[in-house]
């Protein structure tokens, strides 16, 4: 009897990892139109409090959820347009970065020379410093821009209905499993840890981004705007986004100001990351977020794989939610506890459950 629920085990876990294949090609396929839907979504869970809060001044739903769009749509438009501006500027002077990051290398060479170290390929390493790399990269993005505008209004208009949808969602779910007075409680907990975990996050990156932009203007670096930005954007990213953000906006900074800029300039992103990141986000967010620290590594790899830059934006939320599926299902709660914060032996499940499990 133990070999035959061995064996029925083995088989629902073959069935649910061959499902789960199946479901990760079908969103890999489909990518292009979730990323438009994850960002709406993404939008109205972000724009659910400001709806709430107009709502609760005896604004009438609708033009509360009028309100909150137009400002995201004008708010989208200010930085695309600093955005795009800065990247336009920083394309067209590239070519003097490239002169001062030549510049620079010969001057170390010309230092390690007086101290007895002499470098034979080092006219080959000058001229392996080349902008055109960088130069297609921003030259697809300004194009990428145009187009992100229009996709934008799409995205918008599906945020518009989102809200307009989101009271009446429970409705709906009710009266499609046939039970009026079916309790929503653990999932409506469940969306109320997601919503308050992206607003906080965006409000602690749009505080990172506007830090480091005054920052690096008071240092005297070239568009603080787009580095802001960066930051902004990369914040989003566990672990990892502070240090991408700041790599490209510090070399910058060496090649434009000198290694002393550069220092302050990476001295600046290490307090805030640090301050921010690891001191006030925790205690805003107020309880951890019940995964473990190699799946929050696992997941930026496999949803940036699958939905590239929004899937690395949104992995944690996306975690999130395959890990609630997963515990309201008994054949896959096993998912959910992998998932989850590690554990300790005290805190496995006991002898006697385990026996059950096998009776």
């Amino acid at each position: 009897m133990v070999k035959q629920n061995d064996t029925n085990r083995v088989a629902r876990i073959l069935l649910i990892i061959a499902a789960l294949a199946i479901i990760t090609g079908g969103i890999h396929q489909a990518k292009a139109v979730l990323e438009w839907i994850l960002v709406a979504v993404f939008l109205a869970a972000i724009g659910t409090p400001s709806v709430l809060w107009l709502e609760e001044k005896r604004i009438p739903y609708v033009v509360a959820v009028a309100l909150v769009v137009t400002g995201m749509a004008a708010i989208i438009v200010v930085i695309g347009l600093f955005v795009g501006t800065s990247l336009n500027s920083f394309y067209a002077d590239l070519p003097g970065y490239q002169a001062r990051l030549q510049k620079h290398i010969a001057s170390l060479y010309a230092f390690l020379a007086s101290k007895g170290i002499t470098i034979i390929t080092d006219s080959f390493l000058i001229d392996q410093v080349k902008p055109e790399v960088v130069r297609s990269v921003i030259s697809s993005l300004l194009k990428g821009l145009g187009s992100a505008f229009f996709e934008m209004i799409f995205i918008l208009l599906t945020v518009v209905f989102i809200l307009l949808e989101a009271s009446s969602f429970p409705v709906k779910l009710r009266a499609i499993l046939g039970d009026p007075q079916k309790d929503f409680h653990p999932f409506m907990r469940f969306v109320y840890d997601i919503n308050r975990y992206m607003v906080i996050k965006t409000m602690v990156s749009l505080v990172v981004g506007v830090l480091i932009g005054v920052w690096l203007s008071v240092l005297g670096v070239d568009f603080p705007i787009l580095w802001g930005f960066l930051a902004f954007l990369l914040h989003y990213v566990p672990n990892i986004g502070a240090f991408i953000a700041a790599v490209p906006a510090v070399f910058l900074t060496l090649i434009q100001l000198g290694f002393g800029h550069a220092v302050l300039a990476a001295t600046g992103y290490l307090a805030v990351d640090i301050v921010l990141g690891n001191i006030v986000e925790p205690i805003l967010m107020g309880r951890r977020l019940g995964l473990s620290t190699l799946v929050v590594i696992l997941s930026l790899i496999f949803w940036g794989g699958l939905l590239n830059l929004i899937g690395v934006v949104l992995c944690i939320p996306l975690t999130m939610t395959v890990k609630f599926a997963c515990e309201n299902n008994e054949s896959t709660r096993w998912i959910a506890v992998l998932l989850g914060p590690e554990m300790t032996p005290a805190q496995s499940p006991p002898a006697s459950a385990k026996a059950a499990d096998h009776d």
